[in-house]
């Protein structure tokens, strides 16, 4: 297990460091490795949070 203990500044900076968890249990009979990504982790629990952020970005410049 690889864990990080991170403090973060604001809930912006978590968007885009969407946690990978490894599901080599469920995926035995394939070659290769696998990960499920946890979008429940980003701080809208949404895939959309990186989209979100750079629109707003872009619209601030």
């Amino acid at each position: 297990m690889n864990k990080k203990n991170n403090v973060y500044n604001n809930l912006l900076e978590l968007v885009g460091n969407t946690p990978l968890v490894k599901i080599d249990k469920i995926t035995k009979k394939f070659k290769g490795n696998f990960f499920a990504k946890i979008d429940g982790a980003n701080p809208g629990q949404s895939s959309k949070d990186r989209i979100a952020l750079y629109i707003i970005e872009n619209a601030e410049k």
